[in-house]
């Protein structure tokens, strides 16, 4: 990476989304005083736990932030402005809503190199040695709010990319990890150690291997582009600040930190610098964690705090987790549709898959993923991607179901139709045993887990779905506005349609009886009488 002082860039900065934000009505300010540790956090959950509409989400600015204890802040805590809804997060990305698919798979396919810049607005006050230590020091100067009052153990950096490097390759690592405060100059964190986990904990394994201290840094409010990266699953010789470079569409600047050796994006708001220990472990959590249980204490990471740096005018950034919908689910779930998009379609080219849809609601989007089918696929091809999708990554895919384009993955009472009257218990569902359990609750004495397959495709033509056909419907809604009813919020399905076993001699008759001539088709009937057969024999057995 060749040196360069241009401060000019082409992407948002956290505060610039944030504007970008504000300028399109999805910012929610609070400028009355809020208690980070026990209602901050909750005062935003009830957006997602509310019914409150998905449309209608913001993010939310707290300007007047105090702690248990009456202490007040001078920075203004930020929460959801990441993607508080699939709105906020494609602005983050500055692309339109059907565009979001098409600039992961260009980020992933061509990583744009990041560029060393020799001084950021990051690092324009530098806490170091005593500015670390004591009460209203260093971590304990940050507004970090509790996540989960109640059951936290303590304020958590929730919004936190953690960056490490492969003390062999040089390569770098950038993941969303939690970090629990523990003193002013401490914390510990989490790095998921099952397969497919934490990018950073190979890194770790390595550096213990050489009875080194593994040196990390953490970015608080980085530019959005780079906030989505840390979360997804690239590979290990791919720097996630490459991946962020081909979502901005070119190089993002990064700044040397001050105290080790790694580069951080140098617009970020925030960066927490350290080494952690890799002789000795810390009991961390508990916690509410992102597959919406309460994770309960482990051993983890001890991070020693050698520096904090930031802007003079710096935001802290928090995200909402726990149960879902929830910022960390939403902040994985397009590139992760698309990742397994890219995976059936191009690498084992499969026909006929249209679409990935991850279930987001109180299951993590990791659970269960939907197939959306062409129609008239093979049956070869459908159990190919199901057995793709459920294989692509360790902690994905429990239950994987192939579905119909007029099935809407979304809407639970659409899918349970499609089981209904599409799947064949005994011969379209597969069971695989041996999984790992994945990202979810401890707790049992369960070791393993496992796998169902679902084909909830339609096999044969069938009847139309029986509802009113669309312009009939079209009409009626129409009707219904002019007459002042209810607001209405139509459900797919919500019109009928076609599903394959229809004739044009049915739609005349059908016609016939929309414009009142249904007496013709009272004299066809007539003219087709036979004796001799049984009551419910279809007339197209007889009638050939």
């Amino acid at each position: 990476m060749d040196a360069k002082t241009n401060t000019e860039r082409g992407y948002d900065d956290f505060q610039e989304h944030l504007a970008r934000l504000e300028t399109a009505g999805l910012v929610q300010r609070i400028d009355q005083e809020v208690n980070k540790d026990t209602e901050l956090h909750p005062l935003v959950r009830w957006q997602y736990r509310g019914g409150v509409p998905e449309g209608d989400h913001k993010a939310f600015v707290f300007t007047n932030v105090v702690d248990a204890k009456g202490r007040k802040f001078d920075m203004p805590v930020v929460v959801g402005a990441l993607a508080g809804s699939r709105e906020i997060y494609r602005l983050g990305l500055r692309v339109e809503a059907d565009q979001v698919g098409d600039i992961w798979r260009r980020a992933m396919s061509n990583p744009v190199e990041p560029v060393q810049v020799e001084s950021a607005m990051c690092q324009e006050v530098v806490l170091e040695g005593d500015d670390l230590i004591g009460d209203g020091n260093g971590l304990d100067a940050l507004p970090v709010p509790i996540s989960t009052p109640g059951f936290d153990s303590a304020p958590y950096l929730t919004a936190g990319n953690f960056v490490t490097k492969d003390p062999e390759t040089g390569v770098q690592n950038m993941g969303t990890y939690r970090g629990g405060l523990k003193a002013p100059n401490r914390l510990v964190v989490r790095m998921a150690t099952r397969a497919g986990g934490a990018g950073g904990y190979p890194h770790w394994l390595k550096y213990q291997t050489r009875g080194e201290k593994m040196p990390c840094a953490v970015i608080l409010g980085c530019p959005p582009v780079v906030a989505y990266t840390g979360p997804q699953k690239v590979p290990s010789d791919v720097d996630e600040l490459g991946v962020a470079g081909g979502l901005a569409g070119e190089p993002i600047r990064v700044v040397k930190c001050r105290t080790v050796d790694l580069l951080v994006p140098a617009d970020s708001e925030i960066i927490i610098e350290g080494l952690i220990d890799t002789d000795f472990l810390e009991p961390e959590a508990p916690f509410g964690e992102s597959h919406g249980h309460i994770a309960l204490e482990d051993f983890n990471m001890i991070f020693d705090v050698t520096a904090i740096t930031r802007k003079r005018n710096a935001m802290f950034a928090s995200i909402i987790s726990q149960v879902t919908p929830s910022e960390s689910s939403s902040i994985k779930r397009d590139a992760y549709e698309q990742m397994f998009l890219v995976h059936l379609q191009n690498t084992l080219g499969i026909k006929g898959v249209r679409n990935v849809v991850m279930h987001e609601p109180l299951s993590n989007i990791r659970r269960v993923i939907f197939l959306v089918m062409e129609p008239g696929v093979q049956r070869t091809e459908i159990w190919r991607a199901l057995y793709g999708a459920a294989t692509l990554r360790a902690d994905c895919g429990k239950y994987v179901m192939a579905l119909n384009e007029d099935i809407d993955p979304n809407n639970g009472d659409a899918v349970f139709w499609s089981l209904a009257y599409r799947a064949n218990p005994t011969e379209d569902i597969v069971i695989l045993p041996n999984r790992d359990g994945g990202h979810g609750p401890k707790g049992g004495s369960q070791s393993s887990d496992g796998t169902m397959l679902v084909d909830a495709t339609l096999k044969q033509p069938t009847a139309p779905l029986a509802l009113p056909k669309k312009e009939f419907m079209e009409n009626a809604k129409a009707l219904w506005e002019r007459l002042g009813l209810a607001p209405l919020n139509p459900e797919v399905p919500w019109h009928g349609y076609s599903l394959g076993d229809w004739t044009d001699e049915w739609d005349q008759l059908a016609e016939n009886a929309v414009k009142g001539d249904y007496l013709e088709n009272g004299k066809r009937s007539a003219q087709m009488r036979r004796s001799g057969i049984k009551p419910n024999t279809p007339v197209r057995d007889v009638i050939k």
